[in-house]
């Protein structure tokens, strides 16, 4: 057995892990580093394991949850860059009654079809709209945040009935 791997007849307590570092090659004057992991993780450790795997396992259920958490912070980084996009993201917002109307020009249709084209063009015109004004205003001026918090609910109870049926 190579004296590098051996131990010295050093002693340990029990339950102490020692990692013996081999003797440094090259510049004698470098002086080893040594990275102390605890035996046992910290009860902060544990906590952000536990939120973690359970964030992890329902992620499906919470996909509106991560959206809105993602538009939010992404209004706020775009309001403090740059304020003048909420006026090029406020044309956009007219996109889905735009699209709304040449679908139904293009392909008519009546019934639940045009009931869902609707739903569909109403939401993503409010949901664009409030990133148009979260991001001229920021996403805590004013009522935005109240609006955010509700369309939050309402997308999460939407999407665990919808959810089902996908």
């Amino acid at each position: 057995m190579s004296s590098r791997t051996r131990t010295r007849g050093m002693k340990s307590a029990a339950g102490v892990h020692t990692v013996r570092l081999p003797r440094q090659r090259g510049r004698r004057s470098a002086q080893p580093f040594i990275v102390v992991v605890p035996e046992q993780p910290s009860l902060t450790r544990e906590a952000l394991g536990f939120l973690g795997r359970m964030l992890w396992r329902f992620r499906g259920a919470l996909a509106p949850t991560g959206f809105a958490l993602l538009a939010f912070v992404g209004t706020a980084v775009l309001h403090a860059i740059a304020w003048w996009s909420g006026l090029i993201l406020a044309v956009v917002a007219a996109g889905p009654g735009m699209w709304l109307g040449s679908v139904q020009y293009r392909r008519p249709s009546k019934g639940s079809t045009l009931r869902l084209r609707i739903a569909t063009a109403v939401g993503a015109t409010f949901v664009l709209g409030w990133v148009a004004l979260a991001a001229g205003f920021g996403p805590l001026a004013g009522p935005l945040a109240q609006v955010w918090l509700t369309g939050l609910i309402v997308a999460q109870c939407a999407w665990f009935f919808v959810r089902r049926s996908l």
